[in-house]
């Protein structure tokens, strides 16, 4: 019979080492020995203690692996898994490459853990002060100073990274949490409002196939590249007015739309444009058999129009705001988007400053003072009535 063991681990001095080491179990019961690198008896402590923690939530081996994985690895596993389609458009995978050169400069060398709030805002910083580097044939030529959107995008893929790491138990908490931007940008993601007289003159403007595509997002929330463009007709049931997403960019994306009159006749004209082809949006162009983009088209439509450009996603935070306008809770709003979040939200609905006013125009300014005076009428089941006197 096996001598029963007194302790869970135990904090020692080793011979020809300054540092304190850590002995402990697992949970097949093997002694684990390793150092803690420091000096301080306390912090020896808290790391046992965290390893003890790791073990009984059966995750001791991934905290150790991430303990030993360098930052570069790190990030060529995300690349792979995490950022390619189709989890990933191309488009994002593309930025995220761009982006990630520039964050394997620095930290490609380090532990993961290493990674923290001080080093990112350092980073942060060094980056805002750089230049635009052009390749020419002799070498490269330098122009401005990077814009703070290209940084802030660094900073974004960087964050969404170590969120990936935090759910593998790689790391305890994600330092980019703790780190605020060093400028302010002007204007980020805020979406523009169209309205019913600008988009008609867009409309107006535009070739046949965006006309449907403009009233389909206006009417339905449809994101464009994701759920839009590779649509093929039998996703829709014109005779039940239904549209089916099989695909999406968020699980909650995944749904069955119902579909406005305005919409149902859209997708009907594009139907028909689209002939005997799969998808809604066919093009011979590219491989996938269907449009990929309609910025060139949309550009154009602007340009005619007169019309400052925006980005066709916007059409998006239009049908939001609409919705919200309508009188629609906001519950229902964050369905009909369907978003998990109800912070995004806040994101897509803007109301307009006329529709402000319309609201303060509702106000009234002697409701305090109106007092209510209780008169009955008859007896019996005839109940009360209410008077409101000034």
């Amino acid at each position: 019979m096996s001598r029963p063991v007194e302790h869970d681990g135990v904090v020692y001095r080793r011979e020809g080492s300054k540092f304190w080491w850590i002995c402990y179990r697992d949970r097949a019961g093997k002694r684990q020995r390793e150092s803690s690198f420091t000096e301080d008896w306390q912090e020896a402590h808290k790391m046992l203690r965290a390893r003890l923690e790791a073990r009984d939530g059966n995750v001791l081996q991934v905290v150790r692996k991430g303990e030993s994985l360098s930052f570069g690895e790190w990030a060529d596993f995300f690349l792979e898994n995490y950022s390619k389609p189709p989890v990933r458009q191309l488009g994002t995978h593309n930025a995220n490459l761009r982006c990630v050169q520039h964050l394997k400069k620095v930290f490609a060398t380090r532990r993961l853990i290493d990674v923290g709030p001080d080093e990112v805002e350092l980073y942060l910083r060094e980056r805002l002060r750089q230049r635009v580097k052009v390749r020419l044939s002799k070498g490269y030529r330098e122009q401005g100073p990077i814009k703070a959107t290209t940084v802030h995008q660094e900073f974004r893929v960087l964050r969404r990274m170590l969120n990936v790491a935090v759910r593998k138990r790689l790391l305890t908490s994600n330092p980019c949490a703790m780190v605020e931007f060093p400028v302010s940008l002007k204007g980020l993601f805020r979406p523009h409002y169209v309205t019913w007289s600008e988009q008609q003159r867009i409309e107006k403007n535009a070739m046949p196939h965006l006309r449907n595509a403009i009233r389909i997002i206006a009417e339905t929330g449809l994101r464009v590249k994701k759920e839009l463009l590779p649509m093929k007709k039998n996703q829709i049931d014109f005779i039940n007015a239904v549209l089916w997403i099989p695909d999406s960019k968020t699980p909650n994306g995944v749904a069955e739309i119902p579909l406005s009159k305005p919409a149902l006749e859209a997708f009907r004209d594009q139907a028909a444009i689209s002939g005997n082809r799969e998808f809604l949006f066919p093009s011979d162009l590219n491989q996938e058999g269907h449009l990929r983009s309609l910025r060139t088209a949309w550009r154009k439509a602007l340009k005619r129009a007169g019309v400052p450009y925006f980005r066709l996603y916007d059409l998006r935070s239009t049908y939001a705001t609409r919705l919200s306008a309508g009188g629609v809770a906001d519950e229902w709003v964050i369905q009909m988007l369907r978003q998990g979040d109800s912070q995004v939200f806040k994101k897509y609905s803007q109301m307009k400053l006329q529709m402000k006013r319309e609201a303060l125009d509702k106000i009234n300014r002697r409701a305090n003072e109106m007092s209510g005076v209780l008169t009955q009428h008859g007896s019996g089941d005839r109940g009360f009535d209410t008077v409101l006197t000034q």
